[in-house]
C-alpha cells in the first residue's frame, strides 16, 4: 500500500505596505506645512501683528501674534505634526496629531493674512467668524442628516439640493401668505416631504436608477421654483415673497457667558433643532431597535427580510423622515434672516451636504462635524475677501470638495457606503 503524502500549500506572507493611512497623511502635512511656512511667511508683513479679538467686536479681549512670525511658526508645527504621524505611525494618535496640524495649517494662513490686510482690517473677530461657520453650516447638517438616513437604508439621495430649494420655496410662500415663520417651516418641511415620496416611490416601487433619478428631481425642482418665482412671486413679492425672521432664542444665563454665549445660546429654533436631531439621529442609529433595522436593510436587506423587518416598509418611512429634515434645511435658508426666495438660492448646498455625509462617513455626528467644517471654509472664504486678501475666493470654494476627493480615495482612512446603498431590492 502506497500513501501519498500531498505537498502542503505554500505559505504566503503578505507584508503590510509601507504607506499607511498614517503615513500617507503624514507626508501630505510636512509638505503643507513647508508650504504655509514659506509661502504664507512671505505674504505676511514682518512688522504687522495679526489681533484675534474674542469678542463681538474689536475692542474686546485680543490675542495678538506677530504675523510673518506666526505664520513661519505654525507652518513648522504642521511639518512636526506630519513628521510625527510618518515616525510613529500610531493609529491612536492618528486623529490628534491630524487634529494640530489642520489648526496649525489654519493659524499659519491666517497670521499671513491677517497681518497682510488692509489698512485698519488687520483683525480678526474670531466670535463673528465662528457664529457665521455655525449659521453657514446649519442647511448643510439638515441636508447630510437627510442624506445619512436615506443611504443608511439603503437609497441614494442625490435630489438633497432639490428639497433644500423647494423646501426654501414653499417656506417663503407660505410664511408671507399666512405672515407666520412656523407655517413656513412646516411647508418647507412638507414640500421636503413630497420629494422625498417621489424618490422613495420611483427608486423603491419601480426601481429606477436612484442617481438618474435624484438629478431628474432637482431639475424638476429647479424648474418648478424658477417658473412659480417668475409667474407668481415676481408681480407681487409683498404678498408673496416677503417672509419673516425666525426670532432669536436667547437661553437665560447661558447666554451671557462670555465668548461661548453667543456662540451656542444665542440662535433661532432650527439651529438647536438641527444640532438636537442629530444627537437623536445618531442615538437612535446605533442605541435603539430601530437603528439596528435600518442599518440592516441599508447593509443585508435579504437577511434583515428573513428575520421579520419590512424592508420597503422601513426604506419609505426613513426617506419620508429624510424628505421633512431636507425640506425644513431649505426653510431655515429663507426664514433665518427673512430672506426674500430668489432662483437657485440653494446653490449646491445640497451637494456639500452630499460631501459631508461622505466625509463624515455615513455617521450623524461625523456628518455634522463635517458640515461645521465645510461651513467654517465658507466663513473663511467671507472673512479673507473682507480685509482684502489677495489670495482667490474660488481656490477655498473648492476645497469641501477637494477634501471628500481626499476622503473618498482613502488616503486619510477606508471610507465605505452601506453596502445595499443604490441596490433595489426585490422580495424573493
Amino acid at each position: 500500500m502506497t500513501t501519498v503524502v500531498a505537498d502542503e500549500a505554500p505559505h504566503v506572507v503578505v507584508r503590510p505596505s509601507f504607506w499607511t493611512r498614517e503615513r500617507r497623511a503624514g507626508a501630505a502635512f510636512v509638505a503643507l506645512g513647508i508650504v504655509a511656512a514659506v509661502l504664507f511667511g512671505l505674504l505676511a508683513h514682518a512688522q504687522t501683528d495679526a489681533r484675534f479679538v474674542l469678542s463681538e467686536n474689536a475692542e474686546g479681549a485680543t490675542l495678538t501674534i506677530p504675523g510673518r512670525a506666526g505664520a513661519i511658526v505654525f507652518g513648522l508645527v504642521t511639518v512636526a505634526a506630519g513628521v510625527a504621524l510618518l515616525a510613529l505611525n500610531a493609529r491612536r494618535f492618528f486623529a490628534l496629531l491630524v487634529a494640530v496640524a489642520a489648526l496649525a495649517l489654519v493659524l499659519s494662513l491666517l497670521c499671513s493674512q491677517v497681518s497682510a490686510a488692509d489698512e485698519g482690517l488687520q483683525f480678526m473677530p474670531v466670535i463673528n467668524v465662528i457664529r457665521q461657520t455655525i449659521g453657514v453650516s446649519v442647511p448643510l447638517v439638515f441636508g447630510a442628516l437627510a442624506g445619512v438616513l436615506c443611504e443608511r437604508s439603503g437609497v441614494i439621495n442625490v435630489a438633497i439640493e432639490g428639497q433644500l430649494l423647494l423646501g426654501a420655496f414653499a417656506a417663503a410662500m407660505f410664511a408671507t401668505v399666512a405672515a407666520s415663520v412656523w407655517v413656513g417651516v412646516v411647508a418647507g418641511g412638507a414640500a421636503g416631504l413630497l420629494v422625498g415620496l417621489l424618490l422613495g416611490f420611483f427608486a423603491i416601487r419601480y426601481r429606477v436608477d436612484q442617481v438618474i433619478l435624484g438629478v431628474i428631481l432637482i431639475v424638476l425642482c429647479t424648474g418648478l421654483t424658477g417658473f412659480l418665482f417668475e409667474r407668481v412671486m415676481t408681480d407681487d413679492a409683498e404678498h408673496f415673497n416677503a417672509p419673516a425672521q425666525l426670532p432669536i432664542i436667547e437661553i437665560p444665563l447661558l447666554g451671557d457667558i462670555p465668548v461661548l454665549g453667543p456662540i451656542l445660546f444665542r440662535w433661532n429654533a432650527l439651529v438647536y433643532l438641527v444640532f438636537i436631531l442629530g444627537v437623536l439621529i445618531h442615538f437612535g442609529l446605533f442605541g435603539t431597535r430601530w437603528g439596528l433595522r435600518t442599518r440592516s436593510v441599508g447593509e443585508h436587506p435579504t437577511a434583515a427580510d428573513t428575520v421579520g423587518v419590512r424592508v420597503l416598509g422601513l426604506r419609505y418611512w426613513n426617506v419620508a423622515v429624510a424628505g421633512v429634515i431636507a425640506g425644513i434645511g431649505g426653510s431655515y435658508l429663507v426664514l433665518d434672516a427673512g430672506f426674500q426666495f430668489s432662483k437657485g438660492m440653494s446653490a449646491g448646498k445640497g451637494f456639500i451636504a452630499l460631501a459631508a455625509m461622505i466625509f463624515g462617513r455615513w455617521n450623524p455626528l461625523g456628518a455634522m462635524l463635517a458640515a461645521l467644517l465645510f461651513g467654517f471654509v465658507e466663513a473663511l472664504q467671507t472673512f479673507l475677501s473682507t480685509i482684502g486678501s489677495p489670495i482667490p475666493s474660488q481656490f477655498l470654494s473648492m476645497a469641501p470638495y477637494l477634501i471628500t476627493i481626499v476622503a473618498v480615495a482613502g488616503l486619510v482612512g477606508k471610507v465605505r457606503a452601506p453596502a445595499a446603498d443604490g441596490k433595489p431590492y426585490v422580495k424573493g
